[in-house]
């Protein structure tokens, strides 16, 4: 049997490929990845290393350890090189009549591996005629990877970017034209959202920035010697949830063991998996143990896409009713139960009892219905599915806005401030989720102003592959961030209405910025990171 550890966002999407490549049975082979670390799509997919390691274990029948330099790693997986091109047509008072967006992406020889790239503006913009067109140019590269919020981070600063010039075009202020196209559907599905709050996102975002302060005029804002830029932008992505099982097993003593093969990528999922199921079970947190990043655990799929937050709460809440009617019929077995009447759903579980409802004196305590039915241990495992909704859209949505200040001089450029308002459902954990919006703003600056990977157009290698010429932002490059979640109570989506937040917080972040430099300079750089080169040039 093999026993393999691997850093992965799917335990058993790396159990089932070593099956399938070295004809294994899956009984033998277990994949464990109880703590990630950082992923955000590298760990989507198998890598080399884990294949390496499990042929040579087999091979040597011994314990087999494989390392990767860092060189090898910047093989592993990339956001693909992108062309766009974007025309916008409106009236004179900034109404949209036109849009088309084409793009040109990056793939590899032997995969087309590729995600919807141009489509975004029908999902944020009013706009009658559209046209979008989408090609791959295979190159002698690897496949490139999902990476945090893949194709909307570069298909929306595109967008952003190219809606910013008409609204300067025009002589209208950026976040006016956004409100004047604002679109209540989905036009690409021709169907409303189940919630967009998008509007209080832009009001609130607005107003924690003091955006009505901004002179419109470029090169008009001054801090001494350096040139100050204020610029904004729309962020959009994906609310979506797949079918996942978990398991709980609760003891008499008043614990509960919560079980999924889910993965936490630093996202908190152990958090929020603990806190789901100590409301649901009406027990103290620290009676909540969790057990995830195992594939011989209750199935899940990947942790990707934003997903997991809202397939796995919704999950436990599954799970926990399943308890509670279990519970529920052994209290009424109690002595003069107070609940042999009562309904499941119009029980709960709190403080360690099973309590009414409607009268919350009625009430019976786990332990003394437990004891009743002679057991010390109950454990169900359930998997939920969530039905198609055709009749809405699900999307998180965001407004960005940035403060850049630029030496006028040597063309260097600092992210002074940023104010990133989301709106995403119910939020479980402000902690965790604002932890994910300020590393998703702090992505993006890297990606605005910093990170470009520089390639040997002879032999396709990544020249600066280390850490030292591979730019990444350190702590100097990051100042203040404010994040403001949106109040967006969403009961269709699923029954605890949550979305998603890994992805949404580096959308819009580039453009943002971007806006901001074209503000601070006069000058509108298009080409991906924006260094003092070209602001120089």
């Amino acid at each position: 049997k093999l026993t393999v550890y691997d850093k992965t966002q799917g335990v058993q999407n790396v159990q089932r490929y070593l099956c399938g490549a070295l004809e294994l049975a899956p009984g033998s082979v277990r994949v464990l990845s109880p703590f990630t670390g950082g992923a955000f799509g590298s760990g989507l997919r198998p890598q080399y290393q884990v294949v390496l390691a499990a042929l040579a274990a087999l091979a040597l029948k011994r314990s087999v350890r494989v390392g990767l330099t860092r060189q090898q790693m910047y093989g592993l997986g990339y956001r693909p090189a992108m062309i766009q091109r974007i025309d916008l047509g409106a009236k004179a008072d900034g109404t949209l009549e036109a849009i088309s967006h084409d793009a040109v992406t990056v793939t590899s020889q032997y995969e087309h591996f590729y995600r919807q790239e141009t489509g975004w503006s029908g999902l944020l913009y009013r706009c009658p005629n559209t046209t979008y067109a989408h090609r791959l140019a295979p190159l002698d590269l690897p496949t490139s990877c999902d990476m945090r919020a893949p194709s909307a981070a570069t298909g929306v600063f595109a967008l952003e970017c190219a809606m910013d010039e008409l609204a300067f075009a025009l002589g209208v202020d950026p976040l006016d034209l956004r409100l004047q196209c604002y679109s209540d559907r989905d036009q690409i599905a021709n169907r409303p959202y189940s919630s967009k709050n998008l509007r209080e996102c832009y009001r609130r975002g607005a107003e924690a920035f003091g955006w009505d302060k901004r002179n419109p005029e470029p090169r008009s804002m001054r801090d001494g010697s350096e040139l100050v830029g204020w610029g904004m932008a729309t962020g959009v992505w994906e609310a979506l949830q797949v079918p996942i099982a978990v398991r709980i097993a609760l003891t008499a003593n008043g614990h509960a063991e919560v079980s999924c093969a889910t993965s936490d990528i630093g996202t908190g999922t152990y958090t929020i998996m603990a806190q789901v199921a100590a409301d649901m079970l009406g027990l103290p947190l620290d009676n909540i143990s969790v057990k995830l990043g195992d594939s011989t655990l209750p199935q899940s799929p990947v942790e990707g896409g934003s997903w997991i937050a809202a397939s796995v709460a919704n999950g436990i809440m599954t799970t926990s009713e399943s308890i509670r009617r279990e519970l529920l019929n052994l209290a009424k077995q109690v002595r003069n139960s107070p609940l042999s009447d009562v309904e499941p759903d119009d029980v709960r579980l709190a403080d360690g009892k099973i309590v009414g409802n409607k009268d919350p004196a009625r009430a019976v305590s786990i332990a003394d219905a437990m004891r009743q039915g002679g057991i010390d241990r109950i454990e169900r495992e359930e998997t939920t599915h969530f039905p198609k909704n055709e009749a809405h859209s699900h999307n998180t949505h965001s407004a960005v806005f940035a403060e850049v200040k630029v030496d006028e001089e040597l063309g260097v450029i600092r992210v002074t401030r940023v104010v990133n308002a989301v709106a995403a459902g119910r939020i479980l954990n402000t902690k965790t989720a604002s932890s994910q919006i300020l590393g998703g703003v702090v992505w993006g600056i890297g990606m605005a102003l910093h990170e470009e990977a520089l390639l040997d157009h002879t032999f396709g290698r990544v020249m600066n592959a280390n850490i030292a010429e591979y730019h990444v932002p350190v702590n100097a490059d990051v100042h203040d961030i404010e994040v403001i979640f949106v109040d967006e109570p969403d009961d269709s989506i699923n029954r605890l209405g949550i979305k998603g937040l890994g992805e949404i917080g580096i959308v819009g972040v580039a453009a943002a910025i971007a806006n901001a430099v074209c503000h601070a300079t006069g000058k509108r750089i298009r080409d991906l990171p924006i260094t003092l080169d070209k602001i120089l040039q």
